[in-house]
């Protein structure tokens, strides 16, 4: 796909589900591809520099200490994380910054239905993380499919319907 024409697709399930004083925005989508090749998206740092919103200093698909380091642009800001749970092809769980996500992938009959459980404190950024990550991993459904387009992650995002996703997603997400 030629990335000037790459628009977003439709929006996902999204839901909040309290989790003790903080807040999980859960996060669905379903994938034409098999756990397996999810799994490599999600963990190898050569992938996920295709898609994430972070860099990582190291394959993601073990437990320890990792470097993930946030983009925007030629800027990067690095963030001291870890790997807390890592059973492949299945559950993916790390810190990144004050939050944490945690990655569900189950196999359906036709690919892979993926979960994401981004816990953080303030329910008022649930509408620009969902935004961030629709566009995060409408790109990684292209990489996936063979026809990636780049990152689109700061920013940039705004020139690829950062902001009609975030206004959508506040609709869904608000009480």
């Amino acid at each position: 796909m030629d990335r000037d024409s790459f628009r977003p697709g439709p929006l996902a399930d999204v839901a909040w589900s309290p989790a003790g004083d903080r807040w999980d925005l859960v996060f669905v989508r379903d994938l034409r591809h098999p756990p397996e090749k999810v799994w490599a998206a999600l963990t190898e740092p050569d992938r996920l520099a295709e898609w994430a919103p972070f860099l990582a200093d190291r394959d993601l698909g073990t437990p320890g200490a990792v470097t993930l380091s946030t983009v925007d642009g030629d800027r990067r800001w690095p963030d001291a994380a870890t790997v807390r749970r890592a059973e492949p092809p299945t559950l993916l769980e790390y810190t990144w910054g004050d939050g944490l996500l945690r990655w569900e992938l189950a196999g359906t009959g036709s690919g892979t239905r993926l979960t994401l459980r981004h816990r953080f404190d303030d329910r008022a950024l649930g509408a620009s993380m969902a935004a961030g990550w629709h566009l995060c991993l409408d790109v990684a459904g292209h990489l996936l499919d063979g026809d990636p387009v780049g990152p689109i992650r700061g920013a940039e995002a705004k020139e690829f319907g950062w902001d009609e996703l975030r206004a959508a997603y506040d609709e869904r997400l608000t009480d």
